[in-house]
């Protein structure tokens, strides 16, 4: 019995509109080559994601056809803005479909003239008359320097007179300095032009090239001394910058710019006796670490400063100091650390330290004299050291005691080498008489 009997419905089979479909049975993938079991089941047997993003080929502008260019070398002339006297060259140019390049020749704009300053006979004879000069040597220099575009090293070929390059350097840039400056109307107009403001030093550039011939003049056994002398010196400087930053780090800075004083009084103030003292090593002062602060711990800096005088001494000599403290009754820390008693509590200890080192000191110098003492006494070749069996002692006869047996000791004694001097030998004793047995 079921819903359609309770319904009264009849009972009629589904239609085949109604019957489910059946579903085509899946194809199993094949899982790719070189990809491992794990990875493809990550992917849910779908396959592997692209590691790039595709685009369709429809999405992608075509290039447009390009018009096949017909291309030929032709050997042709050109002429070049460059010179003056109208030459006609030849060369190889690329040609593209039939039409032939024109305009300037194309390197034509590389060739680039030095602007040469060009003055009168009246400039001359009021500005640039040198002893050194002539006004010829002086013409046929600018003449050149024009000519060949500054090369000094073909001027000084080509110049009539002996003269070095330093020479003809220093006349040119000296002149052509000197005819800028009185040709301008101010000094800040011609202020930024290189000729003014950098002018030529010839004694420089003297020891310049004498330098670089005796670099270039070098061997290869100079090279590598020289190369070992740098190391070796950046080696040292390393050095002493580490102990440096080592030694800031141990000490604090002592010096008036690294410190302050305490409550902002300075240290030559006269308000206490023992700010003035040049020796003291507190002197109110605090480290640099609290020269920014205001408001600050007194007893912080006084353990800083303490930190600060016994940093030159060792662990030891500190723990020491402070048992010293403790022994006088004295507190390791004060209890009241005003600026008076900050400053007595310092100097306590500068003087603790003191202390111990004299005493060090004082032992120190005890023991070598003491060596030194024996070990004269003992090194003299005049005064050799006797023994205490060398010294000489009186006579004293032993007694006879109630026992041979006493006696017969004290002479095996006096009978040893070394011993004493001899002696007359002691009365020999009698026998003790021997006891009678029952059969006797």
């Amino acid at each position: 019995m079921d819903a359609k009997d309770i319904l009264g419905l009849p009972k009629t089979p589904f239609s085949s509109s109604q019957e489910k479909k059946s579903r085509p049975p899946k194809e199993p993938q094949r899982k790719p080559d070189g990809v491992s079991r794990e990875v493809y089941a990550l992917t849910g047997g779908v396959g592997m994601a692209p590691l790039m993003p595709t685009i369709e080929a429809s999405h992608l502008k075509r290039r447009p056809a390009a018009e096949k260019e017909k291309v030929a070398w032709q050997w042709l002339p050109f002429m070049s803005s460059a010179r003056t006297d109208n030459l006609q060259l030849y060369h190889w140019v690329r040609v593209v479909n039939g039409i032939q390049p024109t305009g300037d020749y194309q390197f034509a704009k590389y060739n680039k003239k030095a602007d040469v300053v060009k003055y009168t006979n009246e400039e001359y004879e009021k500005y640039l008359v040198d002893p050194d000069w002539s006004k010829e040597e002086t013409d046929r220099l600018f003449e050149l320097c024009e000519r060949f575009d500054l090369r000094f090293i073909v001027i000084a070929d080509r110049f009539p007179t002996a003269r070095s390059v330093e020479d003809l350097k220093s006349r040119y840039y000296s002149a052509s300095r000197t005819l800028l400056i009185h040709r301008a109307r101010s000094f800040e107009d011609v202020s930024g032009n290189p000729l003014v403001k950098d002018a030529y030093d010839a004694a420089h550039e003297t020891a310049r090239k004498r330098a670089l011939s005796a670099l270039l003049s070098q061997t290869k056994q100079q090279e590598r001394k020289d190369a070992e002398t740098l190391a070796e010196a950046k080696r040292i400087m390393e050095s002493r910058a580490a102990s440096k930053n080592v030694d800031e780090a141990v000490m604090p800075p002592s010096s008036d710019n690294a410190m302050v004083p305490v409550d902002g009084v300075s240290p030559s103030s006269s308000t206490h006796p023992s700010l003035a003292h040049p020796n003291t090593t507190a002197n109110t002062l605090i480290p640099n670490s609290l020269r920014t602060l205001r408001v600050y711990l007194r007893t912080h800096a006084l353990d800083q400063m303490v930190q600060a005088v016994g940093a030159s001494a060792g662990l030891r000599v500190i723990k020491r100091v402070d048992q010293t403290l403790q022994e006088l009754g004295v507190n390791l820390k004060p209890k009241v650390p005003t600026k008076a008693v900050c400053v007595e509590h310092i100097e306590l200890r500068n003087e603790l330290l003191t202390l111990l080192n004299l005493q060090k000191q004082l032992q120190t110098k005890e023991a070598e004299v003491s060596a030194n003492r024996e070990s004269s006494f003992t090194e003299a070749p005049s005064t050799p050291m006797r023994s205490n069996r060398d010294i000489d002692r009186p006579f004293i006869p032993d007694t006879i005691g109630f026992t041979g047996e006493r006696a017969g000791k004290r002479d095996h004694k006096r009978k040893s080498t070394g011993r004493f001097i001899d002696a007359p030998p002691s009365p020999p004793q009698s026998k003790r008489p021997r006891k009678l047995k029952g059969s006797d």
